[in-house]
């Protein structure tokens, strides 16, 4: 099997002699995927198997491959293709075959892609395939997030801001609060994604001048704007009416502006 498989994949173009490559046409590509394909999972794992663990450029072809089936299996009316396709991709975990799910990913492989949060490495590919796919991702994110740290725990929390999870607001508030301002970000973005802590994102932004008062003061504006639109007048009048006596600085003329229109 390996070398069948082998035999195919090193039908890929070699580099030319400036050493660049170009991918062969897809009516050229077709036997090729089509011959791994006809050898089912076991034949996506082979070529998995040929990636190396460091990207030196050496398993080009492999590479090549693999996103050729990706893009290939999520063509309408390639169903079965792309649960072969897509199982092999996530029975191993690591950073391209995370990236390929990014294109032929399904709710089946939300799972696995939420083992992968747990590891540093691959936290950000795992939660940008789950992004994509979205259709249990949410689960994903917040079974994970309780045990995350660090660059991790800040990729998950970014995440459900972007799902706009409502319930995950307790994390938000937490996050709102942490020592790192990147969190406490993206616990007040978070927040304004899903239309709540109105006290919460206004302390937030009521930071001393710089680059995390922006940040914060343009959260509070998305949250007046989100609590507007949801029809809760009061709220949204309580953000923009604080914005508009506390922006005195000449360099925060635009948020009284913003804020004072609003109003």
């Amino acid at each position: 099997m390996q070398d069948k498989i082998a035999e195919l994949v090193d039908q890929i173009p070699a580099l030319d002699k400036r050493g660049t490559f170009t991918g062969p046409s897809w009516d050229e590509a077709m036997p090729i995927l089509d011959g791994i394909l006809a050898a089912g999972k076991e034949g996506v794992l082979a070529v998995i198997g040929m990636l190396k663990p460091v990207d030196d450029g050496g398993d080009y072809k492999a590479r090549y491959v693999l996103h050729a089936l990706a893009q290939l299996v999520g063509r309408p009316g390639k169903d079965a293709a792309r649960t072969i396709v897509a199982e092999a991709l996530a029975a191993q975990p690591n950073g391209y075959c995370a990236r390929q799910l990014q294109v032929c990913g399904t709710k089946n492989q939300a799972p696995a892609l939420g083992k992968m949060l747990a590891d540093p490495e691959l936290c950000e590919y795992a939660a940008q395939a789950l992004l994509a796919i979205r259709e249990g991702a949410v689960e994903e994110f917040r079974k994970a997030l309780p045990d995350l740290k660090g660059a991790s725990r800040l990729t998950v929390l970014q995440a459900l801001g972007v799902l706009a999870d409502a319930a995950s607001a307790d994390a938000f508030k937490a996050a709102i609060a942490d020592a790192d301002a990147e969190v406490r970000l993206s616990g007040g973005w978070g927040l304004a994604r899903i239309g709540e802590g109105v006290d919460l994102v206004i302390k937030a932004a009521d930071v001393d001048p710089g680059y995390e008062r922006i940040k914060a003061t343009s959260n509070a504006l998305l949250l007046a704007e989100r609590l507007l639109a949801a029809g809760k007048k009061a709220d949204a009048v309580k953000i923009y009416a604080h914005l508009k006596e506390t922006r005195t600085d000449p360099s925060e003329k635009y948020v009284r502006d913003i804020a004072a229109g609003a109003l």
